[in-house]
């Protein structure tokens, strides 16, 4: 079976069931109080699928083929997937479709965009800081989806005198607020460590620590911004608005890093 026909069949049944959260969950008038446990089993289809897609495609073969769409789509791979082990724990299934059509968008983008071929061996050190790249940035992604969130349920209780829909079955506000910086706290070592690989690589085989390209001072300067967020919290119990500003403007800039700037090199400017 062609890998575009497997890739659609992935999009497909994330699309389905993202509809299906978003009918049960958001416009039923009484929505699900839980997750079923045939949604669980559901969810590890296209999970599963995807997870193979991305192993045969990244490091199923000697060569390696990374740009814009692979890290995209393990981005929102993994972010699915903390989603989905996220929801044993805490009611948090109203970020259900968003987070879903979010992975069926980016599930068949490497289908399209073949990515940029590695033109030497790719290192221990290189596949390292593959892998903590892409999870720093799904952790940051559902960082940033649960903030919004955090968001949503505070202009609805200023709004309204209560909350309704998928909205009432979250936990306590200050209860997703503290597990928003537990997960930044995590993304930001991450992130961390995924530095520090990369600069053993570019120490080791390009000659220089550190290459100061546009990516790299946008997940420079995103560090940055996690890291005073952090502080803040610490130091002066940032929370609410404030956070999400800080929030927002260090997830930006980290989009604006690799899969901006390889967006802008393979679709606008037809690099690789």
């Amino acid at each position: 079976m062609p890998d575009i026909v497997i890739h659609g069949i992935a999009s497909a049944a994330y699309l389905i069931l993202a509809w299906h959260f978003w009918n049960t969950r958001w416009r039923a008038a009484a929505p699900a109080a839980a997750v079923r446990s045939w949604e669980r089993v559901a969810l590890l289809a296209p999970l599963a699928l995807h997870a193979w897609l991305l192993y045969s495609g990244l490091f199923g073969t000697t060569e390696l083929r990374f740009g814009f769409a692979q890290a995209l789509s393990a981005m929102m791979f993994l972010a699915a997937l903390m989603c989905w082990l996220e929801t044993f724990a805490y009611p948090i299934e109203a970020l259900y479709p968003l987070v879903l059509v979010a992975a069926a968008l980016c599930a068949p983008l490497p289908a399209f965009f073949p990515g940029r071929l590695s033109p030497q061996t790719v290192s221990v050190e290189f596949r390292l800081h593959l892998i903590f790249g892409m999870l720093a940035y799904s952790l940051f992604t559902v960082a940033m989806l649960h903030a919004l969130l955090i968001a949503k349920v505070e202009s609805r209780l200023h709004g309204t005198p209560g909350l309704g829909g998928p909205l009432a079955q979250l936990p306590p506000l200050l209860s997703l607020e503290r597990l928003v910086f537990i997960l930044i706290g995590a993304a930001f070592t991450v992130l961390t460590v995924t530095l520090a690989f990369g600069i053993v690589y570019s120490e080791t085989f390009l000659g220089r620590a550190v290459r100061f390209e546009h990516k790299t001072v946008f997940v420079i300067l995103s560090w940055l911004i996690f890291g005073l967020l952090l502080v803040g919290r610490w130091r002066y119990g940032w929370r609410g608005r404030t956070a999400l500003r800080w929030t927002l403007a260090g997830f930006v800039l980290l989009m604006l890093g690799y899969p901006g700037s390889r967006f802008v090199l393979e679709v606008l400017l037809h690099r690789t």
